[in-house]
């Protein structure tokens, strides 16, 4: 499996990508589901894949569009960061006892580290310098910490390389999850949840690679207000149990 091929640029849609990205969303409201009030531990670990997946399609949509218009490349920035700012309250809602910002802000700083290296202009590398220096300044207040703002650009380097290259990726993976934390606890759920951590890059290159048949519906913009969205969701159901 070396991946050669390359991802269609503009209207094209790519089925597996927006597979990835149904995948990534549903690992995420699974991992959410444990604050509902419910003794769900064990969804820790399909919801390790939510983060390195949507990382992944952020490292595809970058390749995707480098030939792509400058300013289509800035809509998608935007979009980020404005429902970076929307989802902050009912984040803050739903997680009681929330210690950094919602994920968004981190896949905001990967972004642009990720197109940094993509684009090579001295002005992209310049937001890219800035945003590794913001991961690593406010790394505590980040959800994934500095490791997860690398991880969209460790998803791009090894993008279409043999499979075996994903290891770096799945090491970065896991230190932005808190590896010694899981690792002392020694639990089933934290071991499996590392290992998780450590093989998810690969899941999602595998299924980005070899599964470009299928259709499922598109993600689009309105895709976005999902993530503010299921906390509003999640929040009522935990009042309903409650």
């Amino acid at each position: 499996m070396h991946g050669t091929e390359t991802i269609p640029v503009g209207r094209v849609r790519d089925g597996a990508l927006d597979l990835l990205k149904w995948l990534a969303l549903l690992s995420m409201v699974l991992d959410h589901l444990r604050y509902v009030g419910l003794s769900l531990d064990g969804l820790y670990v399909p919801g390790r894949l939510a983060f390195p997946w949507f990382c992944l399609a952020i490292a595809a949509n970058v390749r995707r569009v480098r030939l792509a218009p400058v300013t289509g490349q800035w809509r998608y920035l935007g979009w980020l960061l404005l429902f970076s700012v929307i989802s902050e309250v009912p984040y803050r809602m739903f997680i009681d006892d929330a210690d950094t910002l919602n994920v968004l802000p981190t896949l905001v700083l990967g972004l642009l580290v990720a197109r940094g290296w993509q684009q090579k202009a001295l002005f992209d590398r310049g937001l890219a310098l800035i945003a590794v220096a913001m991961g690593a300044v406010f790394s505590t207040h980040l959800m994934f910490g500095f490791f997860g703002v690398l991880l969209p650009l460790a998803m791009l380097l090894v993008f279409s390389r043999p499979w075996y290259f994903s290891l770096l990726p799945g090491l970065v993976c896991v230190a932005a999850n808190q590896w010694q934390i899981l690792l002392n606890s020694g639990t089933p759920v934290a071991l499996l949840g590392l290992a998780t951590c450590l093989i998810a890059p690969l899941a999602g290159l595998v299924l980005v690679r070899h599964a470009r048949h299928v259709s499922p519906p598109a993600m689009r913009r309105w895709a976005y207000s999902l993530y503010p969205l299921h906390f509003l969701m999640l929040l009522i159901v935990r009042q309903i149990i409650a």
